[in-house]
C-alpha cells in the first residue's frame, strides 16, 4: 500500500471525514484495500460510520465493487442495519446504475431483515442462541436505532428504514397504508423508520397519497394520527409549487380537525402547531378555543396561533390580547415562555403589556426570563421599567440570557451599557462566533473607544 493509501485507511479509521477528503484530494485512492482485502470503504460501514462512507462515496469508492465474499460495499451496507451508511453507499442514480437483478436483491435483503426482525435473523446469522447485547444509538442527526451485538458481529435494526428508502430510491410506489404501518411499528417518532416514511411520503404528491394518507387522521390510535401530523407539516414547510404544495388543504384540514375535537392532548397540541405554520383565516378561533385547555401542552401551542397575519406587522384583536395576556401569567412555565414571544412581538405600548413584560424578565422559571430577555432584546419597548429587568438579568447564569440583557440595553441606548456589557463577562464562546449581538457589543466597544460611544 503506497504512502496516500496508508493515510487514508488510517482517516477512516478514525472516522475524520475532512481527512478522507484531503486524502482523497491529494491524490490516495477511493477503492484503497486494506490488509484483509476489502477496500477502505468496507471500514466505514462496519463501523457505521455514514460522513465518511459518504466522503469516500463522493470520491470514487465505488459501491458496487465485487468483494472476495461475493457481496458488495452496498450490499454490506444494507446489512448493517443503518439507514444513513445504506443511504450514503447508495450513490447516485441506483435505479440506473444498478441492473434490476441487483435491484432486487438489495430489496429482499432489506426486507427480510425487516420482516424477520433484527434480532432473530442476527441469531440466525451467527448461529447463536444467547442473549443480545442491544443500545439506542443515533444514527444521523435526528434519528435514533437500536444497536445489536451478538457473536462479534453488530448489526443496526434500521432495516425497515432502508427498505422504505430502496423503494423510493427505485422508485417502487409502495402503498400508502404499508408506509404508514412501517412507520407507527415501533411508535417512536424520533425512530428512523417513522423518519423514513415521513420524508418518502412528503415527497409523493399527489391527489391519491394524499387521500390515502389523511384517512388516517380519524385512525383510533393516536400514533398514527401524530404520524399524519408530521407528513403534513413537511408538506408546508417543503413546499415544491403553488401546483403541489397542498399549503391550503393542510390547512383547511387542520382546522376541521380541531373544530371537530382530538382526544389525545399530545396529538391535539401537534395539530395546533402545525396549523401555526400555515396561513388560515380561522386561526386565531381556533387558538381562542384551545386557550383555556386544561392541558399545558396545548395551551402552549395558543400563543402564536393568536398574531393576526393579515396585517403589516404582527398584532393582535382585542380579544386575543386579553386572552394572551392570561396566558403570560398561566401557571405551566413552558405556557408563560410560548407567550413571552408573543406578547412582545406584538407590543401594543399599553402599560399593562409593559407590566405584563416585566413580571416575564422577572419570572421565576429561568426559561422563561431566558426566552423574554431574547424577545424584549430586539423589541420596541423604551420604558425605563424593562431597561430596569434587562439590568437585573446580568446576574444570570446563563451567558445568552445575559448577552440578551446587555445588548437589549445597548439598543435603547441605556447609559448603564458599560457596565452591562462588562457584566456579560468574557465574550469569546464557542458557538457565539457569528453572533449578531456580540457584534454590535464589539462595534459598540470600539466606538467608545474613539470616544463616539454614548454613556
Amino acid at each position: 500500500m503506497n504512502m496516500g493509501g496508508t493515510t487514508l485507511e488510517a482517516a477512516v479509521r478514525r472516522g475524520d471525514a475532512d481527512a478522507v477528503t484531503a486524502s482523497l484530494e491529494a491524490g490516495a485512492a477511493a477503492d484503497t484495500v486494506t490488509d484483509d482485502g476489502l477496500p477502505v470503504l468496507c471500514l466505514a460501514i462496519a463501523a457505521h460510520d455514514a460522513t465518511v462512507a459518504e466522503a469516500l462515496v463522493e470520491g470514487g469508492a465505488d459501491p458496487d465493487r465485487r468483494l472476495p465474499d461475493g457481496t458488495t460495499p452496498l450490499v454490506r451496507a444494507v446489512d448493517g442495519g443503518s439507514p444513513a451508511v445504506a443511504q450514503a453507499v447508495l450513490g447516485r442514480e441506483p435505479r440506473l446504475r444498478l441492473p434490476e437483478p441487483e435491484r432486487e436483491q438489495l430489496l429482499a435483503l432489506a426486507r427480510r431483515w425487516y420482516e424477520r426482525g433484527a434480532p432473530d435473523e442476527l441469531r440466525r446469522r451467527t448461529g447463536r442462541s444467547g442473549s443480545l447485547r442491544q443500545a439506542r444509538v443515533m444514527d444521523d442527526e435526528y434519528g435514533h436505532v437500536t444497536q445489536l451485538t451478538l457473536g462479534g458481529l453488530t448489526v443496526r435494526a434500521g432495516h425497515g428504514a432502508i427498505l422504505t428508502n430502496l423503494e423510493w430510491a427505485f422508485r417502487i410506489l409502495t402503498p400508502v397504508d404499508e408506509l404508514v404501518a412501517r412507520a407507527v411499528a415501533r411508535r417512536d417518532p424520533d425512530h428512523v423508520d417513522w423518519a423514513a416514511a415521513m420524508w418518502v411520503l412528503s415527497e409523493r404528491r399527489s391527489k391519491e397519497t394524499w387521500s390515502a394518507l389523511t384517512v388516517h387522521r380519524r385512525n383510533p390510535a393516536p400514533e398514527y394520527r401524530r404520524f399524519v401530523l408530521d407528513v403534513l407539516r413537511w408538506y408546508v414547510l417543503t413546499p415544491f409549487s403553488w401546483r403541489n404544495s397542498y399549503e391550503k388543504e393542510t390547512a383547511e384540514l387542520l382546522v376541521a380537525w380541531a373544530v371537530d375535537g382530538e382526544d389525545d392532548p399530545g396529538v391535539l397540541a401537534e395539530v395546533l402547531r402545525v396549523l401555526n405554520e400555515t396561513e388560515h383565516r380561522e386561526s386565531v378561533a381556533v387558538g381562542l378555543r384551545y386557550a383555556d385547555h386544561p392541558d399545558p401542552r396545548v395551551r402552549a401551542r395558543v400563543p402564536d396561533l393568536l398574531l393576526c397575519r393579515d396585517t403589516v406587522g404582527p398584532s393582535l384583536r382585542a380579544e386575543a390580547g386579553t386572552v394572551l395576556l392570561a396566558l403570560a401569567g398561566d401557571q405551566d412555565g413552558a405556557v408563560r415562555a410560548e407567550a413571552a414571544e408573543v406578547l412582545i412581538a406584538a407590543h401594543d405600548g399599553s402599560s399593562g403589556c409593559t407590566d405584563a413584560v416585566v413580571r416575564l424578565l422577572q419570572d421565576p422559571v429561568a426559561e422563561v426570563r431566558a426566552r423574554a430577555a431574547s424577545a424584549v432584546a430586539g423589541g420596541a419597548d423604551r420604558t425605563a421599567a424593562v431597561a430596569d429587568a434587562l439590568l437585573a438579568l446580568l446576574d444570570e447564569d446563563d451567558f445568552a440570557t445575559r448577552l440578551n440583557a446587555a445588548y437589549g440595553l445597548l439598543r435603547r441606548d441605556d447609559p448603564r451599557t458599560g457596565e452591562a456589557i462588562e457584566r456579560v463577562g468574557p465574550l469569546d464562546r464557542p458557538g457565539f462566533e457569528h453572533d449578531h449581538r456580540l457584534c454590535a457589543v464589539r462595534s459598540w466597544q470600539r466606538s467608545r473607544e474613539d470616544g463616539s460611544a454614548p454613556g
